[in-house]
């Protein structure tokens, strides 16, 4: 976006706006090429992003592939136990150096031409490329990444991070260790959804301040004091919480403890956490109008496995609630009756902190929001 000159496409929302007269980004941000070409670049390669589990790279050898917007990822340990990060790509036609979603390597083979890489990313083999001129191979090594880890997550940057890991997540470490860290909570399960929406139609949903729980999500409306519901922006968060009270059912038995709450991490990683229970949702664009969503599950250790079954259970009705509503919307943003919308000043604070913030990146005001 050249001199400041910005297509129509990018025009037709003002991040500036109190939220008592504040309107919601256009429909046609939820449908353009355009538009996600830009996130692809302005919002997913300028931020951390949750790529795996440090479990699955844990090893010497150990890696883990994975795609953030159509950049393709790997991750892998090193024989000097240094984790790192590299674009999924041989250096000679561009296919992927690793398949497979995890494993096990002593060395980084292309499958296609078997270029091969040490797993510090140098190149080490060239079959059959005797005789060509000027290709040092020092300088064909993978292509690095900025790699992190936290708690029991791994987090790539695209490009050079603006700041480090604990400083983008800012506040949540710090409300984490607040209630005793992670403690012993274990992986047990994940699940993954195609949505028929935008990415974002799933993160306005998550960000409603709790607006559709009474209306779509009857079990776990069952189990919040929605009187108490309170949602609190910070830096690139937003947490939504609500004390949890006595219910019938699978949810009254799986989601238990004094305190629900619901972490968003801009732009699209949630942290749902209750006593002895998390799962993380991560939104990944497909297209303008697709999505994935993937959920792993934890537990505390030594959770009954009839217990884990019933919390995933629980999840993936809550899931099947939202995924409709979802696709109704974006069907919807279609119309040409509707253009924008408009926030309760009561409930939908963190919808609007999400909009200013995807709309300053955007827009490319190099303005800040909360840090």
């Amino acid at each position: 976006m050249p001199n400041g000159i910005l297509p129509v496409m990018f025009t037709g929302f003002d991040p500036g706006l109190p939220l008592e007269r504040a309107r919601t980004i256009p429909n046609t941000w939820y449908a353009s090429a355009e538009v996600a070409a830009a996130e692809r670049e302005a919002v997913f390669a300028r931020t951390w992003q949750l790529v795996g589990r440090a479990e699955q790279v844990a090893a010497p050898g150990a890696f883990l592939t994975a795609d953030i917007a159509g950049e393709p990822v790997l991750v892998v340990r090193g024989e000097d136990g240094v984790l790192r990060a590299f674009f999924n790509v041989c250096r000679h036609r561009a296919a992927p150096i690793k398949t497979e979603s995890c494993g096990q390597a002593a060395k980084l083979r292309c499958h296609y031409h078997g270029w091969t890489y040490d797993l510090a990313g140098k190149l080490r083999g060239t079959p059959e490329f005797d005789g060509v001129e000027e290709f040092p191979k020092e300088g064909n090594g993978l292509v690095p990444m900025a790699v992190a880890e936290w708690g029991p997550f791994g987090f790539v940057h695209l490009t050079q991070p603006a700041e480090p890991l604990a400083d983008f997540l800012r506040p949540l470490p710090g409300w984490v260790e607040s209630r005793g860290g992670f403690g012993n909570l274990t992986w047990k399960a994940r699940r993954t959804y195609d949505l028929a929406c935008n990415w974002k139609v799933y993160v306005d949903n998550y960000l409603d301040g709790g607006y559709h729980v009474n209306t779509v999500h009857p079990a776990l409306a069952g189990v919040l004091d929605y009187r108490e519901y309170k949602t609190v922006c910070d830096g690139k968060t937003v947490v939504q919480s609500a004390p949890l009270k006595p219910a019938e059912g699978d949810a009254g038995r799986t989601r238990t403890g004094d305190l629900a709450a619901y972490w968003w991490v801009y732009p699209n990683l949630m942290l749902n956490l209750y006593s002895g229970v998390m799962d993380t949702n991560l939104v990944l664009p497909l297209g303008p109008d697709r999505c994935r969503v993937v959920f792993d599950f934890y537990f505390a250790a030594g959770t009954p496995d009839d217990f884990v079954r019933e919390s995933v259970a629980v999840a993936d009705q809550v899931q099947a609630e939202d995924v409709g509503v979802c696709e109704e919307v974006q069907r919807g943003l279609n119309s040409r009756s509707y253009t924008t919308g408009r926030f309760s000043v009561k409930r939908e604070n963190g919808g609007y902190y999400f909009h200013q913030r995807l709309g300053r990146a955007l827009l490319g005001s190099g303005g800040s929001l909360g840090g």
